[in-house]
């Protein structure tokens, strides 16, 4: 007797949750490549995410994704996506993988 037939047992009424269906991956619309590069802002290294042309709340909610992802703060100013710290190997990586063309700019 396995632990599902214990619980149905224990708990008759009990309906179990259904699996979550598998999320689409969002489709982003861009035709040139965005510009990922490396600054020093007072002292700090800082990447920038720049040259996106689609919807900003898109932009925004992909700005939200990566600070997750890396797990570092950062912000969203001047059509820009600012990310505390030099990622820039593992945000071209993400965003290959989400469909985007990414160009490395500078060092």
């Amino acid at each position: 007797m396995d632990l599902k037939d214990q619980l149905k047992d224990l708990f008759p009424d009990h309906q179990p949750p259904k699996e979550p269906k598998e999320e689409k991956p969002t489709v982003w619309l861009q035709d040139d490549p965005l510009h990922c590069k490396y600054e020093k802002r007072r002292g700090k290294p800082i990447t920038i995410i720049d040259n996106y042309n689609g919807a900003q709340s898109d932009f925004k909610q992909l700005a939200k994704e990566l600070k997750k992802m890396l797990g570092v703060g950062g912000s969203f100013k001047n059509e820009q996506i600012i990310i505390q710290g030099d990622y820039r190997k593992e945000i071209m990586a993400y965003l290959q993988e989400k469909g985007f063309n990414v160009k490395r700019v500078g060092g």
